[in-house]
């Protein structure tokens, strides 16, 4: 395992939480290898928004009552994304081993933090 490669971590006990989640840390990783180029950025961006749109839509049908703080949440992740997209011309291997580990470091928190709520709202609710 190379240094800057991602240990796994279980970050849900629902089975589709937590393999969306592994993608987008994949996903992450992938931005620091040599040969990356602005399609990595367009699939992390399309991996997030089926992610995030699918517990959104869990949220709505629960009523789950943090729903506003989780939106805005997410929203801030698209809009960074949205930012790496723009900018994107030819980031340099230091520069994008930074990114990987930034963004790699926010989802963690995010998955382990507000995330953790949404998991436990749903595992005990009556739709699973």
């Amino acid at each position: 395992m190379e240094e800057n490669e991602l240990t796994p971590l279980k970050t849900s006990d629902l089975i589709w939480q937590d393999t969306q989640h592994q993608t987008l840390l994949d996903l992450i990783e992938r931005i620091d290898s040599p040969d990356v180029d602005v399609s990595i950025f367009h699939r992390l961006h399309e991996h997030a928004e089926t992610h995030f749109s699918m517990e959104e839509e869990y949220m709505r049908q629960l009523d789950y009552p943090f729903i506003i703080e989780h939106i805005e949440a997410h929203d801030k992740f698209r809009a960074e994304l949205q930012t790496m997209l723009l900018e994107f011309v030819d980031y340099d291997r230091s520069f994008r081993r930074a990114l990987s580990e930034f963004l790699a470091e926010w989802l963690k928190g995010h998955f382990l933090g507000i995330d953790k709520k949404l998991e436990d709202f749903i595992l005990n609710s009556d739709s699973k």
